[in-house]
């Protein structure tokens, strides 16, 4: 590969329904002309957020700039697909303007974001931010707020709290403070389905701390995740909606936001 030109690229990770790919169809609706590649890394073997952007009928959205990781965790058991991935959307006489990276539920960023500090990828990367995607209702309630949670809000360069239509306004303070003694620094935005200017996904870095960042030798703490496990679920044409949550329910699944044709859930 000669001659390619960087390319700014954007981490969104965030727990399952915490609303990434709300936030990511937000940033194709105001794309204004410019072209968005999208890499969605799915924990399940179904790719329903891919099939979802794909069909997403936004002009602009190319079925070709959405490619997909599935069946692992992009910061640890599909990296290795990760430098290919890049190349097929590189190696294209018209690269894209932004590369958008969709991580899954349970991914960590700061694992993630060291495939771009890294030889050949560091080459192809103009600037990179991550931004995590914060459920204002799951954070309210407590819900899974242990190590993979803690994790991804430390990596944070920019943190959206997301939903916070389901939650009392007056409990906004409380919420903003549980983040902040977790990432005390990275800007903090309310949002409602991820609807959040597209300007503030790359904060101003002034000091060129995201530069020293990529640059320095960074090395990641030994990589672990807590215990997840994905299923995946047929779901033939005409089946009773109260016979699917019964068996929703029985596979160990947290109770379904909605029933789409065939369903994939990732629960610990």
């Amino acid at each position: 590969m000669t001659d390619v030109r960087k390319i700014p690229t954007t981490v969104v990770t965030g727990f399952l329904g915490a609303g990434k790919t709300s936030l990511i169809r937000h940033l194709l609706e105001t794309a204004n002309g410019r072209r968005l590649a999208l890499i969605i890394n799915e924990f399940g073997d179904l790719g329903v957020d891919g099939e979802i952007l794909k069909g997403c009928g936004i002009e602009g959205c190319r079925e070709d700039d959405v490619l997909e990781l599935a069946n692992g965790c992009i910061c640890c058991t599909v990296a290795e697909d990760f430098v290919p991935t890049m190349e097929r959307l590189l190696d294209r006489p018209d690269p894209p303007d932004h590369i958008v990276i969709e991580t899954s539920g349970v991914a960590l960023p700061f694992d993630t974001t060291l495939n771009f500090w890294r030889e050949p990828v560091s080459h192809w990367v103009e600037d990179d931010v991550a931004v995590v995607v914060v459920n204002a209702e799951q954070l309210s309630e407590g819900r899974d707020l242990d190590a993979t949670f803690e994790q991804q809000v430390s990596s944070a360069d920019f943190l959206l709290l997301n939903k916070v239509d389901l939650v009392s306004s007056d409990e906004l303070p409380r919420l903003e403070a549980m983040l902040r003694e977790i990432e005390p620094e990275a800007p903090l935005v309310h949002s409602l389905r991820g609807d959040v200017d597209p300007a503030l996904l790359f904060p101003p870095d002034p000091d060129g701390l995201r530069a020293r960042r990529r640059e320095a030798d960074a090395r990641p703490p030994p990589h672990h995740h807590e215990h997840f496990e994905s299923e995946t679920i047929a779901v033939t044409a005409g089946a009773d909606p109260e016979d699917l949550l019964q068996r929703l329910r029985s596979s160990g699944a947290a109770e379904p936001l909605a029933v789409a044709p065939s369903a994939s859930r990732q629960h610990s």
